[in-house]
């Protein structure tokens, strides 16, 4: 019996229409048969796990005796907003850890007492987060 027979009574009849209920718009139709996300926040949740992050290196006390040496030199040459190049740690806001980030531009300011630099460009760094200065100003001495 193949399956036209099985159900020949009935193929040719008219689609039943409902008077109780309107026929629901396509749009609405496709709509049921989307992808369902039943864990919402999940897929961002594994990327935050998997993401990677650097943690901050400590300097020796010859590096730190360095970067002192490079930050009193920029804060003499401060009246001429010297170029420099500054690579810092970044706290990450969501994780322990961070990334370093290389920076160019101009000094503007340095708080050697609350220990900071600033930028032209805005850019306020934490000495303490400082791993490596370099500047035209330093000679082959650093």
């Amino acid at each position: 019996m193949s399956m036209n027979e099985k159900y020949s009574d009935i193929i040719h009849l008219p689609h039943p229409v409902s008077e109780k209920h309107p026929r629901m718009p396509m749009l609405d139709r496709a709509a049921q048969f989307s992808p369902f996300a039943a864990l919402t926040g999940y897929e961002e949740a594994i990327y935050e796990t998997g993401r990677l992050t650097e943690e901050k290196t400590e300097l020796g006390e010859e590096e730190k005796a360095i970067l002192d040496r490079k930050q009193r030199l920029l804060l003499e040459k401060l009246y001429e907003r010297p170029a420099l190049t500054v690579t810092f740690f970044v706290p990450d806001e969501k994780k322990s850890g961070g990334r370093y980030i290389t920076k160019t531009g101009n000094l503007k300011k340095i708080d050697l007492i609350q220990q900071w630099m600033l930028l032209t460009d805005g850019t306020k760094i934490s000495l303490e987060d400082v791993k490596n200065i370099e500047s035209p100003l330093f000679c082959d001495g650093f």
